[in-house]
């Protein structure tokens, strides 16, 4: 089944500029080489027909690479590693290969990545989450290139994807944190304006506290780039600041073990002075000391899943759909009851 219209070419953007092809070549490649007011209008061809420089004319021609891109926030820290590990893996059974790109949690660099992986022939694209420009989506339907979010599922989003629900993962973690007598609580969170996992779980906590009766406006919130050295940084600030919480959730088990370094540094004791949750469950979770309650999240299952559905949809014409797989908490050394209610 073919999923891509004609593709823009050299010819069709020198025509619209009115220009040679070998000045369009020259703008894509060395743009500084040609006067402003041509680059101007052939930039403005370019963006007008949605053309990406084609890297893989062959293969274009038969208007299947067989390489699917995935475009991830960040390759600093194993949060995406298993579950792309495992899309990997599934794939490459099919006869297909990944290319991968990360954008630093940069909307505009993720912009970038996906008109790239565009120009290079990728038959569909994975990326990570819901949030992004609509232009984008509105792009790769023109384009003729699937798109699958995982990470994320959402009930209220229509775009199809392969995840879990955020917000429902995180309302179970801390209503059992709740349920152990904590009433004075924390999040240090990846910024969560243009997260929308990072704002699931804020949401999830939130709603939490609404249920146990509690104000959310109460939750103390220190939003920071994602890392341990960050993770250490806030958890200081938190804990030197006013009234100190005796349960702070971490966006991410990253973050969470920078708090438990700083914990040690500041001589509070885990879990007894106060509890650190984190989630995502990677590796790192089950080595700290003590090791970490944390939200476990399939992300082979997921890996696999996301794969299995572009494939279907590539070589079958099979629809994509929301397919919904479940974190849950898994409780270890960093969480106990609160000393006293508060």
């Amino acid at each position: 089944m073919n999923f891509k219209r004609p593709t823009p070419t050299l010819h069709d953007v020198a025509l619209k500029a009115g220009v040679s092809t070998a000045t369009v070549s020259r703008c894509v490649n060395f743009p500084d080489r040609v006067n402003t007011r041509t680059r101007e209008k052939v930039m403005n061809a370019i963006n007008d027909l949605d053309y990406s420089p084609n890297f893989g004319a062959k293969a274009m021609a038969a208007r299947r690479t067989n390489t699917i891109g995935a475009i991830i926030p960040t390759m600093e820290n194993a949060i995406f590693a298993r579950g792309l590990q495992a899309f990997q893996e599934a794939l490459r059974l099919h006869g297909y290969t990944m290319l991968v790109a990360s954008t630093s949690y940069r909307p505009e660099i993720e912009e970038e990545q996906i008109r790239a992986l565009v120009g290079r022939g990728a038959d569909a694209l994975l990326l990570i989450g819901h949030d992004r420009d609509p232009e984008i989506y509105k792009f790769l339907e023109r384009q003729g290139v699937p798109a699958l979010v995982v990470w994320a599922y959402d009930p209220t989003e229509t775009r199809p994807s392969v995840g879990f629900n955020n917000r429902a993962a995180m309302t179970e973690m801390a209503a059992e944190v709740l349920r152990l007598g904590h009433r004075n609580i924390a999040l240090i969170s990846a910024n969560t304006e243009q997260n929308d996992r990072a704002r699931a779980r804020l949401v999830g906590i939130q709603d939490a506290m609404a249920d146990a009766g509690q104000d959310p406006a109460d939750l103390q919130v220190i939003e920071t780039a994602y890392g341990i050295e960050n993770g250490a940084i806030a958890f200081e600030q938190i804990m030197t600041a006013g009234r100190r919480p005796t349960a702070v959730f971490c966006g991410n088990d990253v973050l969470a073990v920078g708090a438990l370094r700083s914990a040690r540094e500041l001589g509070i004791a885990v879990p007894d002075d106060v509890s650190i949750i984190g989630f995502d469950d990677i590796e790192l979770a089950q080595v700290a000391d003590p090791p970490l309650t944390t939200v476990h999240v399939p992300h082979r299952a997921m890996g696999q899943r996301a794969a299995l559905a572009l494939i279907g949809l590539l070589q079958n014409g099979e629809p994509l759909h929301a397919i919904e797989v479940f974190a849950k908490p898994v409780f270890r050394g960093t969480l106990a009851a609160a000393k006293t209610a508060q």
